[in-house]
């Protein structure tokens, strides 16, 4: 099947598909100490902020990609469960409730 060459959005995504991540971020990052030289300003926390932007998307992708399932995207990324729950609470990131915990009474429906 031939892209649609009037759809700028999947040439774009198909010019990535041939980049490497590695090479995405090497490009990012001398943009960024470019613009940093000549601005003449110091970065500071640039590791942390770094893993924020590349750790934080890809737990949220990895846990659509089980619908939430910790254990699995836990075994999947590599990390202990434990961990990927840290991160999770870290970043903030939001969890689909599944359906079992959606029916389930919390406690204040309990208490009539």
């Amino acid at each position: 099947m031939t892209p649609n060459l009037n759809n700028s959005e999947q040439i774009f995504v198909a010019n990535l598909s041939a980049v490497s991540l590695e090479k995405l971020v090497k490009s990012k990052l001398e943009v960024l100490f470019k613009q940093q030289k000549e601005a003449q300003v110091e970065l500071n926390g640039l590791y942390n902020i770094v893993m924020e932007q590349v750790e934080k998307p890809l737990i949220e992708i990895a846990l659509q990609a089980y619908n939430g399932n910790q254990v699995k995207t836990a075994q999947m990324l590599g990390i202990n469960r434990n961990t990927l729950k840290k991160k999770i609470d870290t970043y903030k990131i939001p969890l689909k409730r599944s359906a079992a915990a959606l029916a389930m009474p919390v406690a204040s429906e309990l208490v009539n």
